[in-house]
C-alpha cells in the first residue's frame, strides 16, 4: 500500500471522535493482525531465538526466570514462546490498549499446541491464557504496580513510545526491580511506511522537521524517529549498564543505501554520522 493512502486513512480516523476513531482502527487492525498468524508466530520465534542466543552468550540461564513484557499486542505470542521454549516461570504482559480477544486467543492456543506439540491449559474464560501468562491491559507501565521480575522485554515497541516516556519507564524499572535485573529491547528505528511502500527509504522520515513529521503522523502510527545515539543517551543518563548491543546497516551500494544518500536530511539529524542514522534492527540488553 502506498504510504499516502495509509496516512489518509489514519488522518481520517484521527479527526473522528476519540472513541469512535479508536473503535474503527481496532476493527481494521484486528482483521490485519489475525491474518497469517503462523507467519507472525515464526517471526516472533526468530526474534526470541536472537534473545536466547544473546543470553547464552552472556552466560545467563533463562529457565525459571520471570519477565515483564512491554506491549502485549494482539496475541500472546512472545509469552508463549518464552515459557514453552525458554522455560521462563512467569510472563507479565502490559499494554496501554486491550487487544486480546477470547476467540482469537482460543484459535491461537490451538495453533500453538499443534505446532509445538503441547497442551495449552487456560486459567480463565475471559482471557484463556496459561496460568503463568498474566495480562494487564489498559495500563501504562509507568503508572502500574509491577512485579519483581528478572527481565523486562519489548519487541518493536520502543520506537512507538515518546522519548519522555522511555525515560520515565526506565526510571520505574530502576526503582522497582532488583539490582541485577535485565532489560531487553528489540527496536525497529526505521520509517515503518517503507515496509509496505518500497519507493520509500527506511530513513525517509528524517527529511522532516518535528513539526512537519507531527503533521503527518497520528496517534495510530506514532514513531519517535530516535536514532541509535539518542537511545544510548537516554540509557546512559540513567546509569543503566549496556551489556550487549548490536544493529545492522544497509549493505554498501545497496538500493537502501542509495535511497538514503538521495535524501535531503533535515538539519536536526545532520550531527549524526551515516552509520548512526541508518542503524536498524537495534538489539540492546541493559542491566540495572
Amino acid at each position: 500500500m502506498k504510504h499516502y493512502v495509509k496516512t489518509y486513512i489514519f488522518k481520517t480516523l484521527s479527526v473522528l471522535p476519540y472513541s469512535f476513531g479508536s473503535k474503527i482502527y481496532h476493527q481494521l487492525q484486528n482483521i490485519s493482525e489475525n491474518k497469517n498468524v503462523e507467519g507472525k508466530l515464526k517471526s516472533t520465534e526468530n526474534t526470541l531465538n536472537i534473545l536466547g542466543s544473546i543470553f547464552s552468550g552472556l552466560k545467563i540461564d533463562l529457565q525459571n526466570k520471570s519477565a515483564i513484557e512491554i506491549g502485549s499486542g494482539w496475541l500472546p505470542i512472545s509469552p508463549y514462546i518464552l515459557i514453552h521454549k525458554y522455560k521462563l516461570k512467569d510472563v507479565y504482559t502490559y499494554d496501554i490498549n486491550k487487544h486480546y480477544q477470547t476467540k482469537n486467543i482460543l484459535t491461537f492456543n490451538s495453533l500453538f499446541s499443534k505446532i509445538y506439540g503441547c497442551n495449552i491449559i487456560a486459567n480463565n474464560t475471559q482471557y484463556p491464557l496459561p496460568e503463568n501468562v498474566h495480562y494487564f491491559p489498559l495500563q501504562n507501565i509507568i503508572d502500574a504496580e509491577i512485579p519483581k521480575a528478572d527481565i523486562v522485554f519489548s519487541r518493536f515497541v520502543l520506537e512507538h513510545v515518546t522519548p519522555e516516556d522511555i525515560k520515565e519507564m526506565h526510571k520505574k524499572f530502576k526503582s522497582s526491580l532488583p539490582k541485577g535485573s535485565y532489560i531487553v529491547h528489540f527496536i525497529s528505528p526505521s520509517d515503518h511506511r517503507a515496509y509496505s511502500d518500497k519507493s520509500l527509504s527506511l530513513q525517509e522520515f528524517l527529511k522532516y522537521s518535528s513539526k512537519e513529521w507531527n503533521s503527518i503522523q497520528t496517534r495510530f502510527d506514532y514513531h519517535n524517529r530516535l536514532r541509535l545515539p539518542q537511545y544510548l543517551d537516554i540509557f546512559n543518563s540513567l546509569d543503566l549498564e549496556i551489556v550487549y548491543i548490536s544493529h545492522d546497516n544497509p549493505m554498501p551500494n545497496s538500493p537502501q543505501e542509495q535511497k538514503f544518500r538521495s535524501l535531503k536530511l533535515h538539519e536536526d539529524f545532520l550531527k549524526y554520522s551515516e552509520k548512526e542514522l541508518t542503524a536498524g534492527s537495534i538489539n540492546i540488553v541493559l542491566k540495572i
